[in-house]
């Protein structure tokens, strides 16, 4: 089996991240009540390319220096919230969403930060319950910042089930060490989450 190694994204990666999001967005065409999230729309070439200029994208490659899955982030204050992990089907089950998490969570220790935040399905067995064997724990209604509701609040507003989104935080200090023991261990599944600059939300296999 061909190995990927994770590593930072370059500008000149963004225009192979659509194709790999596209590609992993295929998997909600097996939960009926959320096929229609893989026909959304993903972000253009230029945003992704504006994320990975600040620096907090991470790349897993083929031995052709192909990006075959990839990790989106921004910092917000103290933590650093994930916005998409994409692994294209084809790179799927062989741990890549649970490596670049690892890489995330590495670089936000370095850097200072506090905590990963991100938004995801509590219910689909890729999402939340994924985020929780990583050291993920929902946030609930009253303890969420201005931030994360807006996020949520973005998602219903383009079309996401208000009943089925929830808020997540891991701390960091505690996990980290955790997390990089199970970076590259068993079959993962990862979240795409709403964003600002794109109309649909799709969650997508690591």
């Amino acid at each position: 089996m061909e190995a990927a190694h994770i590593r930072i994204a370059t500008p000149g990666d963004a225009p192979a991240l659509p194709p790999v999001d596209r590609s992993a967005g295929e998997l909600f065409r097996s939960l009926p009540e959320l096929a229609w999230l893989a026909d959304g729309e993903g972000m253009p070439v230029a945003r992704h390319r504006e994320l990975i200029e600040r620096g907090v994208v991470w790349v897993a490659v083929d031995h052709d220096d192909r990006p075959v899955a990839f990790l989106e982030a921004e910092v917000f204050g103290d933590e650093l919230h994930v916005w998409e992990v994409s692994v294209h089907r084809d790179w799927q089950l062989r741990g890549l969403g649970r490596a670049l998490m690892t890489a995330a969570a590495e670089h936000a220790m370095r850097t200072g930060l506090a905590a990963l935040t991100l938004t995801t399905f509590r219910d689909v067995p890729w999402n939340g319950p994924f985020y929780t064997r990583l050291g993920f724990a929902p946030i609930a209604a009253p303890d969420l910042s201005e931030r994360l509701r807006q996020v949520l609040g973005h998602e219903v507003a383009a079309g996401l089930p208000a009943g089925r989104r929830c808020a997540m935080r891991q701390t960091l200090v505690a996990q980290l060490s955790t997390h990089a023991n199970a970076a590259i261990a068993g079959s993962t599944l990862a979240d795409r989450s709403a964003r600002q600059t794109r109309p649909l939300a799709r969650t997508v296999l690591e």
